[in-house]
C-alpha cells in the first residue's frame, strides 16, 4: 500500500510512521498539509494519514477538510475520517457524542454570554473548569473555585468572542489513564500523575507509566472512539469520588512517544499494520 503521512513538517511522530510503514513493505510519504493545492495531491495514496493540522485561518481549514472528505469520497482511506477529526477537536461536539452514546462524561455547560456562565458556575457547584473549545496538551485549561475570578474570566471571554465552555471539576485521585485504541482494540494504556497541578497532561510536566487498564475502562474507551467515529483515538479516563469512570476526552491525533517509551510497544507499527480497515462512524 501506499501511505502518506499528512502534518506541517516531518516530526518524530511523522518519522515513526514513515519507519513503520516501509518496514511493513509499504510506500510511505510525509506530505505538507499547506502544500496540497488540490485532491490530486492526494491521489495515487491509499491509506493518508492525519498526523497534524497546521495552524491557518478559517478558510484554510476548511479547505484542509474539503481535501480529506474528497479524498474519502474517492476511495482514500483516510486515518482519522474528516468527519471524526471535525468531531474531536471541537470538545462540546465531542460531548454531545459521548452523550448521545450514554457515556458517563463530567457535567458540562457551554455559553455565549458572561451572565448565563455566572449561572452555570452557580449551578455545577463553584468548582469548575474552564476551557477552549480548540485546544489540546491541557493548554489554556483554568480551574475556578472564586466566583470574582469567575465573573472577570467570563467577561474577558466574551469580550474576545470566546464560547465559554465549563465542566464541574472531578475530584480525582491525583491521577487518570490515556487509552490508545487502535482498530477497535485497547492496544495500550498509561496512567498519568501530576505533583503539583490538577492536569496529569505530560506536556504540562505529568509523569507516565504503564497501566493495565481492566475490562470497564476498555469498554469505556471503545465506546467513546465509536461514538466519535475514530478509528486510532486517544481517550482519557478519570475516576471521580465514588470511584466511577468518566470518559473526558477523545483525541483523534494522539501522540504516542511516551506511551511506546513506558508500554515498550511500537505504536506505529500498530497503525501502519494495515488493520484499519473497518470505518467506525458515529450513531
Amino acid at each position: 500500500m501506499r501511505f502518506a503521512i499528512l502534518s506541517r513538517g516531518d516530526g518524530w511522530h511523522v518519522q515513526d510512521l514513515l519507519r513503520a510503514a516501509r518496514e511493513q513493505g509499504h510506500t510511505a510519504d510525509a506530505l505538507d498539509f499547506r502544500r496540497l493545492n488540490s485532491l490530486d495531491s492526494l491521489k495515487g495514496y491509499d491509506v493518508v494519514i492525519v498526523r497534524t493540522m497546521p495552524a491557518g485561518s478559517l478558510e484554510q481549514i476548511v479547505f484542509r477538510m474539503d481535501l480529506l472528505h474528497a479524498a474519502e469520497a474517492n476511495g482514500i482511506r483516510v486515518i482519522n475520517s474528516p468527519r471524526a477529526l471535525e468531531t474531536c477537536v471541537d470538545k462540546y461536539l465531542t460531548n454531545v457524542r459521548l452523550e448521545a452514546a450514554g457515556l458517563p462524561v463530567p457535567r458540562t455547560i457551554v455559553c455565549q454570554l458572561a451572565d448565563d456562565a455566572m449561572a452555570a458556575f452557580e449551578t455545577l457547584g463553584r468548582d469548575v473548569v474552564v476551557k477552549p473549545l480548540f485546544g489540546s496538551e491541557g493548554r489554556g485549561m483554568v480551574r475556578i473555585t472564586d466566583p470574582e475570578i469567575a465573573w472577570r474570566t467570563f467577561h474577558t471571554l466574551v469580550n474576545t468572542l470566546s464560547v465559554i465552555y465549563i465542566q464541574e471539576f472531578i475530584h480525582h485521585p491525583g491521577w487518570d489513564v490515556r487509552a490508545f485504541v487502535s482498530s477497535g482494540r485497547v492496544i495500550a494504556a498509561m496512567k498519568r500523575s501530576h505533583a503539583t497541578d490538577w492536569r496529569t497532561n505530560v506536556a504540562q510536566g505529568g509523569t507516565a507509566v504503564k497501566y493495565n487498564i481492566n475490562t470497564q475502562q476498555t469498554a469505556l474507551a471503545l465506546s467513546a472512539a465509536q461514538a466519535t467515529g475514530t478509528i486510532v483515538a486517544g481517550v482519557d479516563l478519570i475516576a471521580d469520588r465514588d470511584g466511577q469512570w468518566l470518559v473526558v476526552e477523545v483525541n483523534a491525533v494522539p501522540g504516542w512517544r511516551t506511551l511506546a517509551t513506558v508500554c515498550g510497544l511500537d505504536i506505529a507499527s500498530a497503525i501502519a499494520s494495515g488493520e484499519n480497515s473497518a470505518q467506525v462512524h458515529p450513531s
